[in-house]
C-alpha cells in the first residue's frame, strides 16, 4: 500500500486533509491553528512531495523525517505534521480493521467525559449555560470570567468582577460539579497569583493558561503560589516543550491538541510523559467533529485523561455521523 495522493480543504478557518492511497483506503484529519490556515496547507502541499509513493502505515518515521528536515518549529509547520498524521492513523484503522484507540493499546474507558464550554461574557448568560449544560448530565463546566472589558479595569475591580462570576457558577452547579476557569492568557503571573488566591474557595478544578505561554518559569512560579491545578499546553507544540512544563512544575494538567503538536503520535507520547509526573490530560478540543473523534481516540487509549472539552459550531454538518454528546458522555 502506497500514499497516492494529499488533498487540503479549507472550510473558513477548519483545514481539512485527505490522505488516499492506491488501494483506495482514505485517512482524514485536520489541523488546530486557526490563525493562518493557508499557510498550514502549504506546508502540507511541500510534505505531499515526500510522502507521495511512501508506505502509510510508517507513521512515527514519517513524523520524524518531516519534522527534523523542516528545521523549523513553526505553528504550520506542526499543524501540517499532525493533520497527516492523524490521516494516516484513519487509514491504518480501516486498513487493520480496527479502532485507532485499539492501535494504540487499548481502550482505558468505555465513554468520553465532556467538559461543556460555557463561555457567555455575561454574568446572566453564563450561568443560563452552565445550568443546563448540568441538566443534560455534564459534571464538568468551563467558564471564561473575564468580560470583554476586563482590559479597562484596575485589579481591584477585575479582581472583584472575577470572583463574582465563578462564584456565580459554583452557585448554580453546585458541589457535584467540576468548574473549570479559562483565562486564555489575560493577565500576568502577579495578577494571576493574587486572582488565583481569591479563587481557591470555590474548589476550582483547573485554571486554565492564566498567563501567556512566553514562559515556563513565570508559569511554574504562578503554579507553586496557589493551591488551584494550572493547565496549560494549546500554545505548545512539542514533546519537548511538555517536558519543560512538566519538570519545573508549571502545570497538573495538559491541554493536548492531536491537530497542533504532532498529530496522535506525538500526543500519546506526551501523555505517558504526563503520567510520569501525576499530571492529567484534558485535550485542547474546538473545532468541530472531526477533531472531536480524534480526541475521543487519545482519550480512550491514556490512563491519565481527566476531560474533553466540546463546542457545537454551525459547521459541525460537515460531518455526516458525528459522535454525539449524551448525558454528558
Amino acid at each position: 500500500m502506497k500514499i497516492e495522493r494529499i488533498s487540503t480543504y479549507l472550510v473558513e478557518d477548519w483545514l481539512l486533509v485527505t490522505v488516499e492511497t492506491d488501494t483506495g483506503l482514505k485517512g482524514v484529519g485536520q489541523s488546530t491553528f486557526w490563525g493562518q490556515p493557508a499557510a498550514t496547507a502549504q506546508v502540507i502541499d511541500e510534505f505531499s512531495r515526500y510522502l507521495s509513493g511512501k508506505d502509510p502505515l510508517t507513521i512515527d518515521y514519517h513524523f520524524q523525517y518531516l519534522n527534523r528536515s523542516s528545521s523549523f518549529r513553526a505553528s504550520s509547520v506542526f499543524a501540517a505534521l499532525s493533520a497527516i498524521d492523524v490521516a494516516l492513523w484513519d487509514i491504518a484503522g480501516k486498513h487493520y480493521g480496527a479502532p485507532v484507540h485499539g492501535l494504540l493499546g487499548g481502550a482505558h474507558r468505555t465513554k468520553i467525559r465532556m467538559c461543556a464550554l460555557c463561555m457567555d461574557g455575561d454574568i446572566d448568560g453564563m450561568v443560563s449555560e452552565v445550568k443546563a449544560a448540568v441538566e443534560t448530565g455534564h459534571t464538568a463546566v468551563k467558564i471564561d470570567p473575564f468580560p470583554p472589558e476586563y482590559g479597562t479595569w484596575a485589579l481591584p475591580r477585575l479582581i472583584r468582577e472575577v470572583v463574582d462570576r465563578v462564584g456565580a457558577a459554583r452557585e448554580a452547579i453546585g458541589e457535584d460539579v467540576d468548574l473549570v476557569i479559562e483565562a486564555h492568557r489575560k493577565i500576568g503571573p502577579a495578577e494571576a497569583i493574587s486572582l488565583a488566591s481569591k479563587l481557591e474557595p470555590f474548589d476550582v478544578a483547573l485554571f486554565e493558561d492564566p498567563i501567556p505561554p512566553d514562559s515556563v518559569d513565570s508559569m511554574a512560579e504562578v503554579a507553586a503560589k496557589t493551591t488551584i491545578p494550572i493547565a496549560t499546553g494549546e500554545r505548545l507544540h512539542t514533546l519537548y516543550e511538555f517536558r519543560e512544563v512538566l519538570s519545573r512544575g508549571a502545570a497538573r494538567d495538559l491541554k493536548l491538541d492531536a491537530g497542533l503538536q504532532g498529530g496522535l503520535t506525538q500526543t500519546k507520547k506526551i501523555a505517558a510523559l504526563a503520567e510520569a509526573y501525576h499530571a492529567t490530560v484534558s485535550p485542547h478540543n474546538a473545532w468541530g467533529p472531526i477533531l472531536t473523534a480524534i480526541h475521543v481516540q487519545l482519550a480512550a487509549a491514556i490512563p491519565n485523561f481527566l476531560v474533553l472539552e466540546y463546542r457545537p459550531d454551525n459547521k459541525d454538518d460537515i460531518a455526516v455521523s458525528p459522535l454525539e454528546v449524551k448525558d454528558g458522555y
